[in-house]
């Protein structure tokens, strides 16, 4: 399909730079396929559900993948950014950096600026493989628990681009982008549905039966980009890893089984539950990558609901949301939320979203 379909205008002043507080104070667009929508608050989830829906949360850990440094070993010293996007093992990354023409294979980077030093040293890096667009491989000085309290140390929070560029991160972000749900760390992103989410919220929903189930899925940098390609068939997912237990797998089928709605908290979840999925609807423990592009025409095999927050013009997210409620809608739903008010982005509002009948 033509990535232009997937474009429409957003008010600069639609981005949320901070989050609602409480949490679960955030609006809520409730879009129904030829019903229309509702405006609701996240509070209200539990009255919208039905008893016997079964959420699925990400409880994937945002871990400090911004850090800041510079190039050492040769005549200049120019400052280098990196974020990291995926673990490859218990010293080497995947990371994107800029700037990139600044580096070649072999060179040494030394993360840490006056003042904010690993506790254990500088933390180095070796430039082991170049990449496109901006990614290398690195291998760092330290290995597995020791080099996680040295990227702790010297890293920050991973804002995306379109927040970070018009405030500088602080220390409030540290607790405001991770949910309540955080256990397993290795997100470079947060599953940002997941964010709205209160105790208050739970009790509500567990006394109206309503079940939370957890998985993980480590969220990448590519959840922030763009999609360049003129057709979405020429785009390249970036692959992320997550895992489904047997006991929530189990947990799922059955409660399927006796009319319980699978309610996804967020794209994350939906794509890991679909990648996990048999094309009968059976879903399967699950442990590996996965890389799942969706675009309208596809099938949604698990997912029966989908929370989620409103996303960028033109990305993979916006892409998977028209696949399942059906572009018209979205692009309608959308236009409703820029008039009334709503906030855009990781730290905006959310939308509840049932599926377009093309799309089961």
């Amino acid at each position: 399909m033509r990535t232009d379909l997937f474009d429409f205008e957003l008010p600069p002043e639609s981005i949320a730079l901070r989050p609602a507080h409480p949490r679960d104070a955030a609006r809520l667009l409730v879009v129904q396929p030829g019903a229309g929508v509702q405006d609701r608050h996240v509070s209200d989830l539990a009255q919208v559900l039905r008893p016997g829906d079964q959420l699925v949360v990400n409880d994937t850990k945002v871990i400090p993948a911004q850090l800041a440094g510079r190039r050492i070993g040769r005549d200049a010293e120019p400052r280098i950014e990196a974020t990291l996007i995926k673990r490859l093992d218990g010293s080497r990354w995947q990371a994107l950096v800029k700037p990139a023409k600044k580096l070649i294979e072999g060179d040494t980077i030394r993360f840490g600026n006056e003042g904010r030093v690993c506790l254990l040293g500088h933390l180095d890096a070796q430039v082991e493989a170049k990449g496109d667009n901006g990614e290398v491989r690195l291998t760092f000085s330290f290995h597995g628990p020791t080099l996680d309290q040295a990227i702790a140390d010297v890293g920050a929070p991973p804002l995306p681009p379109y927040i970070a560029s018009r405030r500088t991160p602080d220390e409030q972000d540290n607790s405001d982008y991770q949910t309540m749900f955080a256990a397993h760390e290795g997100a470079v992103a947060a599953p940002t549905a997941g964010l709205h989410f209160t105790p208050a919220l739970e009790a509500a929903l567990q006394a109206r039966d309503i079940a939370i189930h957890r998985l993980t899925l480590h969220v990448g940098a590519g959840t922030f980009l763009p999609v360049k390609a003129d057709d979405t068939a020429e785009h390249k997912m970036h692959s992320e890893w997550g895992t489904i237990s047997e006991e929530t797998a189990a947990a799922l089928n059955a409660a399927r089984a006796t009319g319980g709605r699978i309610v996804a908290v967020g794209t994350t979840s939906l794509r890991l539950l679909e990648s996990a999925t048999d094309p009968d609807g059976t879903i399967k423990p699950f442990s590996g990558d996965t890389d799942i592009f969706i675009t309208p025409g596809y099938r949604f095999r698990a997912v029966d609901v989908l929370m989620t927050n409103f996303h960028l013009p033109r990305s993979t997210l916006f892409m998977l949301v028209s696949a399942f409620s059906g572009l018209d809608t979205m692009k309608q739903a959308y236009a409703h939320a820029i008039a009334n008010g709503y906030r855009f982005y990781s730290y905006g509002d959310a939308s509840l979203l049932f599926p377009d009948s093309a799309s089961r």
